[in-house]
């Protein structure tokens, strides 16, 4: 029988519940969810902060490093959090280091001190009574949970995670796209398991991503404990594990074009990235070019600039290169064209001289203005990156006029739409009416 309404309490995210003195429930799980939609998509100063929170910011640069970032002093930003999220930035840090800490001490046998440096907590003093308040339990008794016992062996370095989400997901079809587009030497798909290569602030990681039912089976391997939080939070990106499908699927399912698509492929997700600057110089080493050719120039710029990964690692290899590593490359050998060599090189310095933020907290308005700004940038590519790299749900990356008209009834989920139809076209199934959508985009092959 549900609770009675006036016993029952509403919070917007897990520190919000934790900041009013709630504990998450040792069997349900709730602190363990996806993350709330109306801030994992919005476009507002709140979403953006989580994003670099969940990415390990508050650890690594403190609240100050946070406010830069986002180009806020300290005092405005924690006002913002807490009224539209009910927590200060250090409270919504600490949660993130609690999930990281309980992964930790439930699958390995690292020693406390250990999981408690990993997770990003000053003291092991600091660790215990931090994990006693959130959990109701010592971490020794986590340890010795049935659960845990189950799961615990896993080798400090190789760990495997539950991604949650929401149900219906569509997982087929992220494998497909990414298989597609996959960077050689960088990212594989194969037998529906995608493997990605990522650069993280403490050293390189490998993702392991496959259907593990009700949940996404994520098997990492990390050269830093320290990256846990950021290499889940960056492989929740690439699948787009925050979105709400049944919001999204109950309005595009109403259009007569998009309805047999949705109910075709119904929990369809707009497939991310795992950092913003690799898919932004993916984006240019390839628009335009046929399949075949895309696949060359991207593998040359790898082979160029890219670094070997410190661990071997089946079908995954290297490191994207850096920006800084191609400002000081050849453009000439590193795209197929000069025009597109020029493009990437003018971008590869603003990244790198940090006048063009591509991290996952940075505001969609500017970078699309900063990239529109920059000489030669095809006009649809700001909205893919808008789109794919930040998360926008409204992003429509479309030159068609006509079909840009009628996505106005798809607000404010025309990313999922135009994902949709770069589906249909992928598999040479686009009517004319919608034939230019994503124009020789390496997206839609």
């Amino acid at each position: 029988m549900p609770a009675k309404r006036a016993n029952v309490r509403f919070f917007s995210t897990p520190a919000a519940a934790q900041e009013a003195g709630f504990r998450a429930c040792m069997r349900c799980r709730p602190d363990a969810a996806p993350g709330a939609p109306d801030w994992s998509h919005g476009a507002d100063i709140a979403a953006r902060a989580m994003r670099l929170i969940a990415d390990g910011v508050v650890d690594r640069e403190g609240v100050p490093g946070l406010a830069r970032a986002l180009a806020f002093s300290e005092r405005q930003l924690h006002r913002i959090l807490v009224r539209e999220l009910g927590a200060g930035p250090l409270q919504l840090a600490r949660v993130e280091r609690v999930r990281a800490a309980r992964l930790l001490i439930e699958a390995t046998q690292l020693p406390f001190v250990d999981v408690a440096a990993s997770a990003g907590f000053s003291s092991v003093r600091q660790f215990n009574q931090t994990i006693r308040q959130f959990t109701g339990a010592a971490p020794t008794e986590l340890r010795n949970a049935p659960a845990a016992r189950a799961q615990a062996g896993a080798r400090p370095d190789q760990l495997t995670v539950r991604l949650e989400y929401r149900q219906p997901l569509h997982f087929i079809g992220v494998v497909r796209q990414l298989a597609r587009e996959a960077i050689p030497g960088v990212q594989e798909v194969r037998d529906e398991t995608i493997r990605v290569a990522m650069s993280l602030p403490h050293g390189p990681a490998v993702a392991a991503l496959d259907d593990g039912g009700a949940w996404i089976r994520c098997r990492l391997r990390l050269a830093d404990l320290r990256d846990l939080s950021a290499a889940i939070q960056r492989c929740r990106r690439l699948l787009d594990l925050d979105a709400d499908p049944e919001a999204v699927d109950s309005t595009l399912r109403l259009d007569p074009l998009l309805g047999p698509l949705v109910r075709a492929a119904p929990g369809r997700r707009v497939v991310g990235c795992v950092d913003g600057w690799e898919l932004l110089a993916r984006l240019i080493v390839t628009w335009g070019l046929p399949g075949a050719a895309q696949r060359a120039a991207v593998a040359r710029l790898v082979a160029e600039l890219g670094s070997p990964l410190p661990f071997a690692t089946p079908g995954v290899q290297a490191l994207f290169p850096t920006a800084a590593a191609v400002t000081e490359g050849d453009p000439e050998r590193l795209a197929a064209q000069s025009r597109r060599a020029a493009l990437l090189q003018s971008v590869a310095e603003l990244v790198a001289a940090g006048e063009l933020n591509v991290h996952a907290g940075a505001d969609r308005d500017e970078l699309e203005a900063g990239l529109h700004a920059v000489p030669g940038m095809p006009a649809e590519l700001p909205l893919v990156v808008r789109m794919r790299a930040l998360g926008d749900p409204d992003a429509f990356p479309d030159l068609d006029p006509a079909l840009s008209a009628r996505s106005r009834d798809w607000r404010p989920w025309r990313a999922y739409a135009a994902q949709h139809l770069w589906d249909l076209r992928s598999n040479a199934l686009m009517p004319s009416s919608v034939s230019r959508i994503g124009p020789r985009s390496p997206l839609t092959r």
